[in-house]
């Protein structure tokens, strides 16, 4: 795991501009810990973040993510939720017309199931050993990708 410094070093030489992104833990899930990590690596790296908290529902996540008009969405997940949930955040992505936002999702993720979810829809799965600079990488690339397809 990269310290604070390094996560800011790559902020500095990696963002020109300040891309949006949605960290929500969706569910009864109420193991924050890892998505705040997340949030502040991302808010130290240069992005806006945007917390939604624990107990969010898909309708709920979806509504902020297009109300904040964000880059990406992240999504925590430990609770073994995420093939219900998840999908229903893709569904009601593409129902309201904003499945341009691309999704990220990360936890206890069994390898099947990242595979299902990516062939879903989801743009990345992110496990428990998964480096804060990857994530940061990662993310960037997906919020490049859809400002550019904006524009």
């Amino acid at each position: 795991m990269e310290t604070r410094e390094e996560v800011q070093i790559l902020g500095a030489i990696g963002l020109r501009r300040r891309y949006r992104v949605l960290v929500a833990k969706l569910g009864l899930d109420g193991h924050d810990r890892g998505a705040k990590i997340v949030a502040r690596a991302l808010k130290d790296a240069g992005f806006e973040v945007i917390y939604t908290g624990i107990k969010q529902t898909p309708e709920m996540v979806v509504r902020s993510a297009i109300q904040e008009d964000v880059d990406v969405i992240g999504i925590s997940i430990l609770s073994g939720a995420h093939m219900a949930l998840v999908p229903e955040v893709l569904r009601l992505l593409k129902e309201y017309r904003a499945d341009d936002i691309p999704v990220v999702v990360g936890g206890i993720i069994p390898w099947d199931d990242a595979v299902k979810l990516k062939s879903m829809g989801v743009s990345e799965v992110f496990f428990p050993d998964t480096p804060l600079s990857h994530i940061i990488e990662k993310i960037k690339e997906l919020a490049d990708k859809r400002r550019k397809g904006l524009e």
